[in-house]
């Protein structure tokens, strides 16, 4: 196997790895490297890959099991099976930007992703980067007692709150009804592989907390949204031709930024890989 380097892009989040070329065989002890690395660093960002959608695909099982999305409609014309992002799709007048405000991917699934993953295939000349925030590093600095209080609460995340920050865009009747019934997730979860606590938290799913009236809910999860959204949790993508970037579902949320020219298409391949029921 070629040397490559993963190099961290912050103290708390995100790690660059060169060298590797994901179109060719990734041998056993360099997938281990990865997903240890994965485990540790929440994102990881392959600079300079050349994908198909088939390769896009086989490229991402390097890091597990793919799992479908909930909105089929979307996929890649002649591979129902790879999904996109872009800024194409208008409803009722209003452009609908993919992934704009902070959130966890498909938490209104009983097993959510664990890791979603994308590929720059047409970027904007400047803006639309991608934000992560390390729910880690957001729940370890919580005071005692705001851990005491949350601990043990569970939310109810459905596709679409009432009190979600944006629209999904709309859903065609066969995607609805393959619609699993909502998710109930504990706000604090343990990582499967990396042992640490993290806050779970998605304002655009999360439609109430068992046992609590909504307004204290949703006061509880505004107060934990804007701990966690402070600069200090932050790693700021900036695209650039060639990226595949990967992120942990379980250990950040992750936002859109909808500041580019509207004329100007950004268009990313994305799939999604199986994760574990939180606890």
């Amino acid at each position: 196997m070629p040397s490559f380097t993963i190099t961290p892009m912050t103290g708390h989040t995100g790690a660059e790895v060169i060298g590797l070329d994901f179109t060719q065989p990734i041998d056993a002890e360099t997938r281990a490297t990865l997903n240890q690395a994965f485990a540790e660093h929440h994102v990881l960002v392959m600079r300079d890959q050349h994908f198909s959608p088939p390769e896009f695909k086989q490229a991402a099982q390097v890091f597990g099991a793919l799992q479908q999305h909930d909105k089929k409609e979307t996929f890649v014309p002649g591979h129902p099976d790879v999904y996109y992002v872009s800024n194409d799709q208008i409803v009722n007048g209003k452009r609908i930007i993919p992934g704009e405000t902070f959130h966890t991917d498909h938490s209104n699934h009983p097993a959510p992703p664990k890791a979603t993953t994308l590929f720059a295939v047409e970027l904007p000349s400047s803006g639309g980067d991608t934000q992560y925030v390390n729910m880690h590093d957001a729940y370890d600095d919580l005071l005692a007692d705001l851990k005491a209080r949350i601990d043990g609460l569970r939310a109810v995340h459905v596709y679409l709150s009432k009190y979600s920050p944006r629209s999904l865009g709309t859903l065609t009747e066969e995607s609805r009804q393959n619609l699993p019934p909502p998710g109930i997730h504990p706000l604090v979860r343990t990582h499967a592989d990396n042992g640490r606590k993290a806050l779970y938290l998605n304002p655009v799913r999360m439609e109430a907390i068992e046992g609590m009236p909504d307004e204290d809910a949703l006061a509880l999860i505004d107060q934990l949204m804007r701990h966690a959204t402070q600069k200090k949790y932050e790693y700021r993508h900036q695209w650039r031709h060639g990226d595949w970037v990967i992120w942990d579902n379980r250990s950040v949320m992750h936002q859109a930024n909808p500041d580019y020219d509207m004329n100007e298409r950004r268009f990313l391949y994305r799939l999604m890989l199986k994760g574990e029921v939180p606890v």
